[in-house]
């Protein structure tokens, strides 16, 4: 079977209940663009990106880790992530899938060009916290960013597969999710990956990666991606990984959160998980600079002042304890919810 290229549109393609073809979509976008809300008019802007005559596409990084930017992706390079996407998920072409994502960044586009590849019964909604506010329908598929599936935790059963991206999923809203019958799994990926290149249920420990990709790691643990039909380039990333084989891995967290502090090597993520649940406040940790250790741990927890008992801390060991805590009115956060760990520390 011949693979499709971005020029192609499935015949199952539907959008909001109309089967519509590249042309079809080029109107669409041109009504988007001089009629739409905001929301609208970036996925027209897309859609007539999509349909031009080059073979790259712009796209803009969240910023989570760096300072945003744009970059260019290959339009065949999306195809292949939307065909590993419905192979890994088994999704066929009529399937229903909700699309309640921002259309400027990665994960937004993506849900189109599954629809368009895939043949996908596309539902395209306003990205708001909870697209299930005011509907009721049942879909084979969807993607969310954690905020949403929080807000939207009572009407998640209505979707049969969900993936959620774009910032981890919480030790207390995992234990949600795990109360819902649907297939639930959280992704990882990144723009330069086209979105997610592995997942794992909610509950399970090891990311699996997608058709086409094999991972590994360099002399610093971090994760390095193989996916040839995504990337002409090995993809090494500053994730801190326990590799299990090439299809399988731990994420532990990221390097550049990684704290020296008196030459113990500290992972941030490792211990918010330990004070997961006893902290009622958002809050993460960090390393702050200091004369006799190089660096201390501190505990950053956003809103007002509170106190916390250090039986919070019992669990810890020792190196791991905080050695001071911050109280931050509102931590700096990216679209998706994703928190800018060092713009809100300051450091």
């Amino acid at each position: 079977m011949k693979t499709p290229t971005y020029k192609n549109v499935h015949h199952r393609f539907k959008l909001n209940g109309f089967h519509l073809d590249a042309d079809d979509l080029c109107r669409v976008a041109y009504s988007f663009i001089k009629e739409g809300e905001a929301y609208e008019r970036s996925v027209g802007t897309f859609l007539l990106d999509w349909f031009d005559d080059r073979s790259h596409i712009e796209i803009h990084t969240s910023g989570s880790t760096g300072d945003p930017k744009n970059i260019w992706v290959d339009k065949q390079a999306m195809v292949n992530s939307a065909l590993a996407t419905g192979d890994f998920f088994d999704l066929s072409p009529g399937n229903r899938i909700l699309h309640c994502l921002p259309t400027k960044f990665i994960a937004g586009k993506m849900m189109f060009v599954r629809g368009f590849i895939l043949g996908l019964d596309v539902d395209f909604v306003a990205p708001t916290a909870n697209p299930f506010e005011y509907n009721d329908q049942k879909y084979d598929f969807a993607a969310m960013v954690p905020m949403q599936a929080e807000h939207s935790i009572d009407s998640l059963s209505n979707i049969k597969k969900l993936i959620i991206g774009g910032a981890s999923i919480s030790p207390s809203l995992e234990k949600k999710l795990m109360k819902i019958p649907s297939e639930i799994y959280e992704t990882y990926g990144m723009t330069e990956t086209i979105t997610h290149i592995a997942a794992k249920k909610v509950g399970e420990a090891a990311f699996s990666v997608l058709p086409g990709v094999t991972v590994s790691y360099d002399d610093n643990n971090c994760l390095v991606i193989h996916a040839p039909r995504i990337s002409e380039d090995v993809i090494v990333t500053r994730d801190v990984v326990e590799l299990i084989n090439e299809n399988q891995f731990l994420f532990l967290g990221r390097a550049d959160n990684v704290v020296n502090s008196g030459g113990i090597k500290l992972i941030p993520e490792v211990i918010e998980s330990k004070l997961s649940g006893k902290i009622g406040q958002r809050f993460f940790v960090a390393g702050v600079p200091d004369e006799t250790l190089g660096e201390k741990l501190v505990l950053f927890v956003e809103g007002t002042q509170v106190e916390i008992s250090t039986e919070v801390f019992s669990n810890l060991d020792k190196y791991e304890r905080p050695r001071e805590i911050r109280f931050v009115p509102a931590f700096s956060e990216t679209g998706s919810g994703k928190i800018i760990r060092r713009e809100t520390t300051g450091v």
